[in-house]
């Protein structure tokens, strides 16, 4: 693909990303005809922590994606879509320390010691963190194949996502239900990929690595 596409193609993605955050704008600012309802904390918290967990699962989808269809140019939008994901993870904690418990620390600090539910979610939120600090072409090249090896936390911080949506929800559970299918899928697959180099050795090969 050429780099007059990928960068039209970038800009589409930057649209597509930041539409929840501009919808949610519009409804607060009472640009469209919707509001936020009558509760405006718990829409807008809801609605970053799903399109955390949306932009993570697409994030994860694109290397399962690039090796069935052999497109190796969605590499590119990765870390790009990875970036919004922490974007509104941090706008999902935000929301909470802000409007939540107005700034109070010693309560939220509480809250992830009995809250089951938080504390997980703030896991999650916590293996994002290092993903977005190391997400520059320099930490790249300066962590070499360690950097692969740390950004595998992007697996941990979805589980860790999908058990606080779950948690959280209780009652209704067909959303958090569709984003772990999801998620075992892109997990199965993953598994898959790292079985396959075995697989494709000699038998006799892989008899003597086992008995070894």
């Amino acid at each position: 693909m050429s780099r007059r596409n990928i960068t039209v193609l970038k800009i589409l993605v930057w649209i597509l990303c930041l539409g929840p955050l501009l919808t949610l704008l519009a409804k607060g600012f009472h640009l469209v005809n919707q509001d936020l309802g009558a509760d405006p904390i718990s829409v807008i918290t809801l609605t970053t922590g799903h399109w955390t967990l949306i932009l993570l699962l697409v994030t994860l989808s694109v290397t399962p994606a690039r090796r069935i269809t052999g497109w190796n140019w969605l590499i590119r939008f990765r870390r790009l879509i990875g970036l919004f994901a922490f974007f509104y993870g941090c706008l999902h904690l935000l929301t909470y320390i802000c409007f939540d418990k107005f700034f109070d620390f010693p309560e939220m600090i509480r809250d992830i010691g009995k809250r089951p539910f938080i504390t997980v979610g703030f896991l999650a939120w916590t293996l994002m963190l290092p993903l977005a600090l190391t997400s520059t072409t320099a930490s790249i090249r300066r962590l070499g194949k360690r950097w692969q090896t740390l950004h595998r936390l992007i697996y941990f911080s979805a589980t860790a996502g999908v058990i606080h949506f779950w948690w959280l929800v209780k009652k209704d559970l067909r959303r958090p239900e569709k984003y772990a299918l999801v998620l075992a899928l892109l997990l199965l697959f993953r598994i898959f990929l790292w079985l396959l180099p075995w697989f494709r050795r000699p038998r006799a090969t892989r008899q003597s690595l086992s008995v070894g």
